[in-house]
């Protein structure tokens, strides 16, 4: 989503630096190792750890689809915690498997959740890090039409520009009760078990009220894939 302003409700997925992607830019996968926490911690609770890097490269599109009703769960693992996201293949397989391709191809370890809107989203999966970055190719892929964005859910972003249901690989996570968004925004799945302790306190890391961005690193370490 490149960047929301807020009073849009539709802001947090279009815009000019937060949300959904350029993919035809160059965007990546490889090269950037994540950094290693230390010891100390943040107010949030989130340990400190180094600014994510931004990386260069692109990934490769997905091979194979998702299996509709297939229980596949996509693991990030951040210096504040971890965060299980149950893909729902069912309702949205296309993006559940790129969204999987992605972390099975390590394209999200080493990013940063850069985009921290309190009681709205959480946002991340810019290899940038200014939220105008992607993978280099798109998925599109509408979603349901009762889609209703409540807490919990996990989609991801796109331009204001691009068709219902565009997808590159920035993703938000609502932190909401339910934000309103039109069923613009494709569907990844939901976050799992204690996941949204951990998107509490990536929620409540300190931000710059005009750039939205956090002012401690927020970072993803590692992505996994189970249940496949």
């Amino acid at each position: 989503m490149r960047r929301l302003t807020l009073p849009l409700i539709a802001c947090l997925l279009f815009a000019v630096a937060g949300c959904g992607g350029d993919d035809d830019q160059d965007a990546s996968t490889a090269s950037a190792t994540a950094p290693a926490a230390t010891a100390s911690t943040t107010d949030s609770g989130c340990q400190q750890v180094p600014a994510a890097q931004p990386k260069a490269g692109k990934a490769d599109k997905p091979t194979k689809q998702l299996t509709a009703g297939d229980t596949v769960t996509v693991t990030l693992e951040t210096n504040c915690g971890s965060i299980p996201i149950e893909l729902d293949t069912k309702r949205a397989p296309k993006t559940a498997s790129s969204f999987a391709s992605l972390a099975e191809q390590g394209f999200y370890d080493g990013l940063s959740f850069h985009r921290i809107v309190p009681g709205f989203v959480v946002q991340g999966g810019d290899p940038e890090g200014s939220g105008m970055g992607g993978p280099g190719y798109k998925v599109v892929e509408k979603p349901p039409a009762d889609l209703a964005y409540t807490r919990g859910v996990v989609a991801m972003a796109k331009t204001e520009v691009e068709k219902p249901g565009t997808s590159g690989s920035q993703f938000f996570i609502v932190t909401g009760q339910d934000v309103g968004l039109p069923p613009d925004y494709a569907l990844v799945g939901k976050v799992t078990g204690d996941g949204m302790a951990t998107v509490d306190k990536i929620e409540a890391v300190p931000i710059n009220q005009q750039t939205e961005q956090p002012d401690a690193p927020v970072v993803i370490s590692k992505a996994t894939v189970s249940g496949e």
